[in-house]
């Protein structure tokens, strides 16, 4: 965005120094210096196509918008300008022309003087001598806020102030669930596809999202946290620009310190990191404070992470109660993701779902910490094999969630040969004409008789000695008193209702 700018100076030798700094920023479009208060007042109303300085009508009637477009979005006022003091000219700019960003230079950058100016209207205060940061910092933010006003003054509707990212919040239900390395490889996998990536350890207290990725950075969140205007330069300071081409806001060594991001410093890091990145994912761990629950409240995409036990299913579902009584999110707008499963688990996704009324994602993560423990214990989760079927799960998810631009793919189930298998293991295709092998579930086909020596007679095959086919009640059936079924197994019924009373307790 080019950003128009009216320097107010009387002395002409600042004015020399301020145009001198002004040429060298970046997207900058400065105009000529005019000399007194007057002089500023004229440029502006003539620019807005009004009377004069004697109109005292904002920019506001027929001729709104166009007025509105027309104007500068920041005009820097020197404390020497005349003919009246700098405070009553911010004043009069702020009343008369209110989608202009006024910024004060002054030699007395004390806290009286910044209320002041402050409450006349400005938008920020440079202090003298000019130092470059400084100008360009007070500058950016001071057209950002222009730009957001103008937005809802209908002068440019299809200009928003700043490019909105998509922010996705990985929640666990408990402890040990895979957050971290969830939140991880969604971020990749969206950097992978081309996106601007950041990624932010908003586990305030135990997050680890460092050690994950080899970095040690002595910036934090909490560094963020104190400062009212968050600029862009502010923003770089405090990401680690990572190798990947992650940017990583990284959680404080000391716990104690996570206390200092409230509710509202959260939703301040949050904005900006979704003014300048394209996705933000933030790590929020698995205990719920003001800081992560403002993240999960802002959320375009909410993922509470699970393991298929019971344990954890009841862990989620006082999470999302939760998330509920303080109207933070609803059940039925957060995402579970079901990490670790295998074929064998008996809590599968269509339970989960029904157990805690949230929507399940398709795509769940087998179960195969064999594949990740190399990489967590390296300290690399980032070189995780592109064959491991972890990897693979994570990066469907990512692209299940639309976060690579890739379509999803469509519900339902595929063929034998294009379901994963949650082991990890593949399927080995069979040669034509060869026969499956026989297990011990399996049925050996009636085949020929079987020949003895030549000349012999024929003798069918010996039949198996018979076995019951009714084995003993499981513990678990035993322990839920679930009706066995005729050949002494529960019925898919049975086991749906034992597992949702063991959830639902």
């Amino acid at each position: 965005m080019t950003i128009r700018i009216l320097p107010a100076v009387g002395d002409p030798d600042a004015a020399r120094a301020l145009a001198a700094l002004l040429g060298q920023m970046p997207d900058a479009e400065p105009a000529p210096a005019v000399p007194d208060g007057t002089a500023l007042l004229n440029a502006l109303a003539g620019a807005a196509g009004q009377a004069g300085p004697a109109s005292s009508a904002p920019t506001g009637g027929a001729a709104g918008p166009v007025a509105v477009q027309a104007l500068p979005e920041v005009v820097l006022v020197h404390e020497g300008i005349g003919p009246g003091p700098a405070l009553e000219l911010i004043r009069e700019v702020a009343l008369r022309f209110p989608a202009v960003g006024v910024v004060l230079i002054t030699a007395d950058a004390g806290p009286a003087l910044f209320s002041a100016a402050m409450d006349a209207g400005a938008r920020g205060i440079v202090a003298l001598p000019l130092g470059y940061d400084e100008l360009v910092a007070r500058v950016q933010a001071a057209a950002q806020w222009a730009a957001g006003v103008r937005v809802h003054l209908g002068g440019n509707p299809d200009a928003l102030p700043a490019p909105t990212g998509t922010l996705v919040t990985v929640t666990g239900a408990k402890g040990g669930v895979g957050t971290t390395v969830t939140a991880v490889h969604l971020a990749l996998a969206a950097r992978a596809a081309g996106r601007r990536v950041a990624l932010v350890d908003l586990d305030l207290q135990s997050g680890d999202l460092g050690s994950y990725l080899d970095v040690q950075f002595r910036r934090s969140v909490v560094d963020l946290a104190g400062i009212q205007d968050i600029s862009a330069r502010v923003l770089k300071e405090a990401v680690h620009a990572h190798h990947t081409g992650l940017g990583l806001l990284l959680a404080p060594e000391e716990g104690e310190r996570g206390e200092e991001v409230d509710d509202r410093a959260a939703r301040q890091i949050v904005t900006a990191l979704r003014g300048r990145y394209d996705v933000v994912i933030a790590d929020c761990g698995s205990q719920m404070q003001s800081a992560n629950a403002a993240a999960v409240e802002l959320a375009d995409t909410a993922l509470l992470v699970i393991t298929p036990d019971v344990v954890c299913v009841r862990a989620a579902k006082r999470q999302v109660r939760l998330w509920d009584r303080l109207r933070i999110r609803k059940a039925e707008d957060t995402t579970t993701v079901v990490n670790r499963l295998t074929r064998h688990t008996e809590i599968q996704p269509p339970l989960v779902a029904k157990a805690t009324g949230t929507h399940v994602a398709r795509t769940p993560v087998p179960a195969a910490f064999k594949e990740l423990q190399p990489c967590v214990d390296a300290g690399r989760l980032q070189d995780l094999d592109a064959r491991s079927t972890v990897r693979a799960a994570l990066w469907e998810l990512a692209a299940e969630l639309g976060l690579t631009g890739a379509a999803a793919a469509p519900p339902g189930r595929g063929g034998h040969r294009n379901r994963p298998m949650l082991t990890g293991r593949k399927r080995k295709a069979l040669p034509l004409g060869t026969a499956a092998p026989a297990g011990p579930g399996r049925r050996r086909a009636p085949g020929p008789a079987v020949r003895s020596a030549p000349g012999a007679a024929t003798r069918p095959a010996p039949a198996a000695p018979a076995r019951s086919t009714r084995p003993a009640p499981t513990r678990r059936a035993e322990r839920c008193g679930v009706p066995q079924g005729p050949a002494g197994r529960r019925t898919t019924a049975a086991r749906s209702r034992s597992s949702s009373s063991d959830c639902s307790r």
